[in-house]
């Protein structure tokens, strides 16, 4: 039986480093050696859950189960928020599946095992080949934050004639400007102050506007869309008069509550407020290959796969001085490495010994 560290969230106890126990493989399914997870937003949601954290997972596949046909033991993966559908309704046929009824999604199932572990066991139909040349800490942030800001530009047809608008340089802003300047997007970025500016004209901005205490906001052209990637709601009146007529708003980002917009200006202009999960699976694969091509990477600081440090890093991402996605690696196998050291010693030596019974037998002779 598959058996492998994870570390879950408690709600008193922080961080706890247990055993996860699998029963033998079935099906489509893999083992995997987990080798990079991406911390997102959503994981400090869930920090206080009796579950295991982590669903921007990357890993090598130690062991297949019989019905595989696509991948095999070696192979590099990635997986995300999603885990399993039934196959058969409307939306799975449709490639919908992260709106079926029976969708098994992060937080929701599957809650003895995630990404912050050292192993774990999914659908090959839920795993992601990762693209040669792109490394694994740069390929986890993209399970589910590359993937939730492509797809809200990929699924909902983004032109690249179209001004694109960023709000917030963050976690998911920075992959959202990257996207939307590499499918050819004049792209503006809303952010609070510009202490950001120089980054985010880096990472493909065309304009760059700061909001605090600003009493109008001006653009060299209206936005058609807005993906709003910041845990707190715009001021509307300011955002709403720089909307193109029938623009579209994407709001991104997990919060609680009610999502408040002005009515008239809404109905006027013919907006549309357009909600979206994660990637499907076609457009996930889709987004892996478009940030390989475009050399699309998070900008992101490594934590080591331990309980202190992924309290280190979570901590660091709720006080919001992350920069700008953390990535935990795990730990390597000190035993291994010994193991592994203990046979290049004993290698040289033996080359060694060669050398010098060598050179003794010249001198023999």
């Amino acid at each position: 039986m598959p058996s492998f560290t994870v570390f879950k969230g408690t709600k008193n106890d922080g961080i706890q480093e247990i055993k996860t126990e699998k029963p033998e493989l079935k099906g489509d399914q893999v083992l995997l050696k987990v080798t990079a997870s991406g911390l997102c937003g959503t994981d400090l949601h869930y920090k206080a859950g009796d579950m295991v954290l982590g669903h921007e997972g990357v890993g090598i596949i130690e062991e297949t189960g019989p019905d595989v046909k696509f991948m095999k033991k070696g192979d590099r993966v990635g997986w995300g928020y999603e885990h399993d559908c039934c196959g058969h309704c409307q939306q799975c046929l449709k490639g919908n599946e992260t709106y079926c009824p029976e969708r098994a999604m992060y937080g929701f199932a599957d809650l003895d095992q995630g990404s912050f572990a050292h192993g774990a066991v999914w659908r090959e139909a839920f795993l992601f080949p990762i693209p040669e040349g792109m490394s694994d800490e740069v390929a986890a942030p993209l399970q589910c934050g590359g993937a939730t800001v492509f797809n809200a530009l990929h699924n909902f047809d983004t032109q690249p004639t179209e001004t694109v608008g960023i709000m917030g340089v963050g976690g998911l802003g920075h992959l959202a400007i990257q996207f939307a300047a590499k499918m050819g997007c004049r792209v503006v970025v809303l952010s609070g102050s510009d202490r950001k500016k120089d980054e985010a004209m880096k990472l493909g901005a065309h304009e760059f506007i700061a909001t605090k205490d600003a009493k109008e906001l001006k653009v060299s052209k209206p936005l058609d869309r807005l993906l709003v990637t910041t845990s707190a709601q715009p001021n509307w009146d300011l955002i709403l008069p720089i909307m193109a007529p029938g623009a579209t708003i994407h709001p991104l980002s997990v919060d609680e509550g009610k999502f408040e917009i002005p009515y008239m200006p809404l109905i006027l202009n013919g907006l549309r407020v357009q909600g979206s999960v994660v990637a499907s699976r076609y457009i996930h694969n889709r987004m892996l290959s478009f940030a390989a091509q475009h050399k699309i990477a998070p900008i992101l600081e490594k934590f080591p796969m331990t309980k202190e440090g992924i309290n280190q890093a979570m901590e660091k991402l709720e006080k919001g001085d992350m920069r700008y996605r953390a990535v935990l690696i795990p730990h390597p196998d000190t035993s291994k490495n010994k193991h592994i050291l203990k046979k290049a010693l004993l290698r040289f030596a033996l080359r060694i010994l060669d050398k010098f019974l060598r050179y003794a037998n010249t001198k023999v002779r």
